[in-house]
This record gives structure tokens, sequence and C-alpha cells, in this order.
């Protein structure tokens, strides 16, 4: 692991904290927090902290000791000075005088006791970095130490790497007692340099920032040559899945087995890099699966457990597979059951879906709400991978054990760290808009992204895609192809298995104007029009109703028609023949897929400045209806003009509009003649 740290760096950091010593060298914690965060093998999604200890004036002008220390809600690899709440350090090191201190006396104590009521919950773990004594503190999941305090003989492995330079501290769940018997083992010899949590993580700490970080990575990297690790952790590698189809019928099957008929489906995350499909070929996995979780706090994403899929099972299509997630959740009651009747208070079991699934000859899948999720679970299942499998060679991998992962995945103060808000209301669902790259494109991904879809853009244009993507930002996937050549759908559709695991939504949008009189036009011109027009749009329609049928649980079709289907234009027959067609095909569509639960709808706009309806253009048609430019784009009932946004309202509209299907939404201002009757 290479050790990153830069005084350059480090003093620019402190350089714009401003002129408080204090505040300068909290800007110091923050560079050396981001340079561990940044590095997975270090930590990842929120595990770990970091803490400094400072001195500060208080409103009268009194010095006091203050603690500040990884905030809920944060994760290191991008944290900022409000993400290090502030407490006050003298009342926390009190309370290592009491016997027992319950975790909600332990969260209010610590609240009570911020500079900043408004700051987040400082770490459940801020008690452990305030009874230790040194000014900086570093706590990380390292994937080498995950590996040696997970192996059943971890303190000897342990003396024999480091010797007498490691405190050892036995499993305790995190909170009031580990900190203090972590303290305890640090007072029993204070020479050493960080302490091993067995089953847990690592700790180093110093007076200095520098000092502290460099021990965290050589420590991190004395242990990785003890097991002959070379190179990170592979992540968020994927290559062209063998077999995609599996995971639309895994995205089905886990909603029909954990949720109603409206639920969402799963966002998927494939990862099938080469030492992936090498772990999946183990003879012994399916005893691997049953250990547990490298580290205690990976259960709250990702359970105690992945489903297993061997190809003799997934091969055999959807019914197996549906077989197999229900297994899952049978056991996953069956533990519940068996650890909640031990609990101190009344357990309410979390949804009994699988949250990793290893699946033979495809790859490590990461399941989540939405494509966030479904990464983190997919980052922290190939680090677990890694982890079991070295792990085994070194010994044996023997985490923690059923009752304390329950422990850790029921507490309270874990499962905060999830967060509790309403999800926005397309959380989960997977768009696919084609012509995504184009104005009117670009707005519909922007409104779904807004109501936290995850979408796939298509566009024949790489560049614009690139603009649209990098505007919008997220987890969204581009796929540049030209939608009117043979197969592009179907290739589409594997793009969206691939990335996500299926699809929930197509809004079919790309489309081009061919102007002229059709006495005028060659025979190729209206049959080029009629291939972006219609066929495309036919094409991509069937190809989602095929992967839909797949899921088993519906889904959406949203076609961009157009006022021309209706209503004809002057020089406008090329255009608009081929979007009457696909007003047919919507309805046809709607009353042949209905009873799939397969909702088919159109929104039918009207003089929206795009790449189909340019300067040039709007100059040429304003010219053939003997009007000004202005009056041209406002030429409708309530004088305004339509802008791309509008039709992305339209289509974000119909897409929740739960029982509403074969209906065309127009977005035009007000146009008598294209009205619908």
């Amino acid at each position: 692991m290479e050790n990153r740290y830069n005084e350059t760096d480090a003093q620019h950091w402190m350089e714009q904290a401003g002129s408080d010593p204090a505040d300068q060298e909290l800007a110091r914690r923050v560079y050396t927090s981001r340079l561990i965060g940044q590095c997975p093998d270090l930590v990842m999604h929120g595990g770990g902290n970091t803490s400094v200890k400072l001195e500060r004036e208080n409103l009268f002008g009194e010095v006091e000791q203050v603690l500040h220390v990884k905030g809920s809600g944060w994760d290191l690899d991008t944290i900022l000075a409000p993400g290090l709440p502030g407490l006050r350090l003298e009342p926390l090191r009190r309370l290592r005088q009491l016997d027992r201190l319950s975790d909600e006396d332990m969260v209010n104590v610590q609240r009570c006791n911020l500079l900043d009521s408004s700051s987040p919950n400082p770490s459940i773990e801020t008690l452990l970095h305030a009874f230790l004594p040194h000014r900086y503190v570093d706590h990380t999941h390292a994937t080498p130490f995950l590996i040696l305090a997970n192996l059943p003989d971890a303190e000897g492995v342990c003396r024999k790497i480091f010797g007498e330079r490691l405190g050892i501290v036995p499993y305790i769940m995190p909170g009031f007692a580990l900190a203090k018997r972590a303290a305890e083992v640090y007072e029993a010899d204070p020479s050493v340099e960080g302490l091993l949590l067995l089953g847990h993580g690592h700790f180093a700490f110093a007076e200095t920032a520098r000092e502290s970080y460099d021990l965290i990575v050589a420590h991190t990297n004395e242990v990785a040559a003890h097991f002959g690790l070379q190179g990170e952790t592979s992540l968020r590698v994927r290559h062209p899945a063998s077999e995609p189809h599996v995971l639309p019928l895994l995205r089905g099957a886990i909603a029909d087995v954990s949720g109603g008929r409206d639920d969402a489906m799963p966002v998927c995350d494939l990862r099938n890099a080469p030492d992936v499909m090498e772990f999946l070929k183990r003879s012994d996995l399916a005893a691997l699966a049953t250990r547990g979780t490298a580290s205690p706090d990976h259960v709250i994403r990702i359970k105690g457990a992945p489903l297993v899929l061997p190809k003799a099972v997934w091969s055999q299509g959807s019914q197996a597979i549906q077989e197999a997630v229900r297994a899952f959740a049978d056991e996953y009651a069956a533990m519940f059951e068996r650890q909640a009747a031990r609990a101190e208070e009344p357990k309410t079991m979390l949804r009994p879906d699988p949250k990793v699934v290893w699946i033979e000859d495809v790859g490590i899948v990461g399941l989540g709400a939405d494509a966030k999720a479904a990464k983190v679970a997919a980052d922290l299942a190939e680090q677990n991978a890694r982890v079991r499998s070295v792990g085994e060679h070194a010994g044996g991998f023997h985490p923690i054990r059923e009752a304390d992962l329950f422990d850790l995945e029921y507490w309270s103060l874990e499962q905060a760290k999830l967060g509790k808000g309403a999800p926005p209301p397309l959380r989960g669902r997977v768009v696919m808009v084609t012509g995504g790259g184009g104005t009117i494109g670009r707005a519909i991904v922007r409104k779904f992204a807004s109501l936290g879809a995850d979408c796939v853009l298509v566009d024949r244009d790489a560049a614009m895609i690139e603009a649209a993507l990098n505007e919008v930002g997220g987890t969204h996937v581009g796929h540049v192809c030209d939608v009117t050549k043979p197969g592009a759908a179907e290739v589409a559709m594997r793009v969206a298995c691939e990335s996500y695991g299926g699809l929930d939504i197509l809004v079919s949008n790309a489309g081009a104007a061919t102007a002229g009189a059709l006495t005028e036009l060659s025979d190729a011109d209206i049959r080029q029009a009629f291939e972006l027009n219609f066929f495309a749009h036919q094409a991509f329609a069937l190809a989602a109703a095929n992967l839909f049928r797949k899921q088993g649980r519906g889904g959406q079709i949203l076609f961009n028609l157009s006022k021309q289907a209706v209503n004809p234009g002057k020089n406008f027959g090329a255009y608009g023949m081929p979007k009457a067609t696909t007003m047919f095909l919507m309805r046809q569509l709607a009353l042949e897929l209905g009873a799939e639960g397969v909702r088919v709808n159109g929104v039918n706009a009207d003089r929206i400045r795009s790449g189909l309806l340019t300067d040039e253009f709007i100059v040429k048609r304003a010219k053939a209806r003997e009007v000004s430019e202005a009056e041209y784009m406002s030429g409708n009932l309530l004088g305004r003009e339509v802008e791309a946004r509008h039709v992305a309202e339209a289509f974000a509209a119909l897409a929740s509009a739960e029982r509403t299907t074969a209906h065309v939404m127009t977005v035009d201002g007000g146009n008598i003649e294209a009205a619908l009757r």
C-alpha cells in the first residue's frame, strides 16, 4: 500500500482553514482522514473512523480539551471539517468511571457535549477515541487486518508479525464496553503502536497526523506481506456477462419473495473480475457462505450470508431461482426467530431478501434499493470474498458468530447509519432513455434522476452522452448505438441487465424530423424517417416487453410521440406518418401487455427547442406558417413557449400514474387542432 502523505498538500489544507491553530490542525486531520478513506483496502462505505484532540476557547474564554471525531453520515474519502464534530472531552473521559452505560445514555451524553448542537451524531466508537490519550487516533477495517482478525489463532499470528507492538483486544460489540476494554489493553502496555480488535479491525495512534497515518499504512503493509497479498482488491470490474439473463430473473424473484406486487425490484451491481470468477469455482463455496462477514459493520449492508446460486440451479430458470430465494428468506426468518428470542426488547424482522448473491459462472452481485446501495453491497462483497479466500488458506476464516452478527444487524445505532428519510418516489427504478444525449432526452434523464431513478442513456453521439452523464452525475450509465440498426434494442437491454440487473421503464424518445413535401421526398428519405421514428420505437418496445416478462413484475413503456400524429403539418408528412403509426403501436401494446402489468403511454409534444427543432428549423417553420419565430414558438392557447422540461415532467407524471395505460398526454400549450378526441 502506497503512503500518499504529502506535506505540501497538508499545508494547503491548513492554509485554507484560516488563522486559528485549532482549525488548522483539524484541517490536517481532514487531510489524513481523506487519505485513509480514499483507499478502499483501508475502509469502505462508512467503515472506520478518525479523531483529533484539540484545545479550544469556550464562550467564557476558558480553554477546553475538545475531541473531533467522525460523524455519522460522512465517509472518510470525502469528509470535511463539519464531518468531524467537536465534543467536550473531559465529560466523555469521566464516563470511564461507570461500570455500565446504556446505548441511549451514551448517545445522549455525546450529543449533550457537542460544541455545535446541529452537528451529526458522533461515531459509535467515540468513547474509544476519547479513552485513548493520543492526539490522533485512526481506525480502519483494512483488508489484510480483516484476514488477520478473523483467523482462529489471530493473536498468535499477530504476535508473529508484530511482536509486542500491537495490543490485542477481544471481540466486544462497539460501544462503552469495547472502549473501556481497549483502553485497559493499551494501559497494560503503553508502548504499543496500535490495537488489533479481534473480529473487527485495527487502531493506530500518535501525536501527529502524519505519524498516525504512517503507522496505519506500515502496519497494513506488514500484514499484507505476511499473507503474500499482491495489489489492491479488485473492485468494480464488470466484463460483458456470459449469462446476463439471470439478473432480471433474480430481480423478479427477490421482489416476489420479499415485497408486494407494486414494490420496486432491487437494483443489481455485477462484478466478474478474474479473481471473482476464480473464487466462485471453490469447492467449499457453500460452507464459506455460512461463516458471516469480514467485519461486523458489514452486516447492515450485506446481511450475514450471501445467497449462493450454482449453475445447476439458475440454469433451470425462474422457478428454480425463486425457490432458492425463498429458501434463503426462510433461513433468514429462522435465524431471526432464534436470536430475537434472547433479545431484551422486541425486535421487528428486516426484509429477508439477500443483499449479495454468488452466481456460479456469472459473478458476484450486490443488491440494493438503488444503484448506490447495490454498489456498496458489491464493493463489500468483493472485499469479503478476498478475505474469505486468503483467510481459509492462512488458517481459516472464522468471524464473529450468528448471535453477535444479529446484535449488530439489529442494533439501532448501526441501523441509524442507513438513514430513515422517505425515499424518492422512483428509487430503484431502472429507466432507459433513447436519444438520452439530446435536449429533450437530457431533460427526461434529469427529471427521472431527481426522482431517484437509475438511468441508461442511449444515444448515437458519445460526446453528448458523456456531457449528459457529467451534468446529471450519480450512478447513471451511457450506451452508444444507432437505434435503427438491427439488434440495437437487444444489445441496449443487455447493457441495462449488466449495469442494473434489468429494466423498469423504457422512454422511447429518439427521433428526428424530415421536412419536405411528400411529392418531393425520395423513397429512401421516407423509409429512413420510418426507421427512426417508428421501427426503432417498435424494436425497443418489444425488446423491453420481453425483458419485463423475464422479471415477471410488469413495467412501463413511454413513447415520445408528437402532435404530428394527429395534426399534420405542411411539408412534415415524412415525420407525421411514422409518428401516427407509433401512436397506434402504443395503443396496441397497451392492449396486449396490460394483463401482464405493463403500462404503455405516450406524450404528444409540440415545438420544443432541441436537436429536432433547431434555430434554423424554427426559422423555416415560422416562414412556412407566415408568422414570426416568437409567434411560432408560443403559438398556442396559453401563448407561452413549451420547454423540454415540461415534456420531461409529463413523462414523469405518466411514470407515476399507477393505474393509467393507453393514454396520450399532450404538452403543447394548447392546440385545438391537435387535441385528441
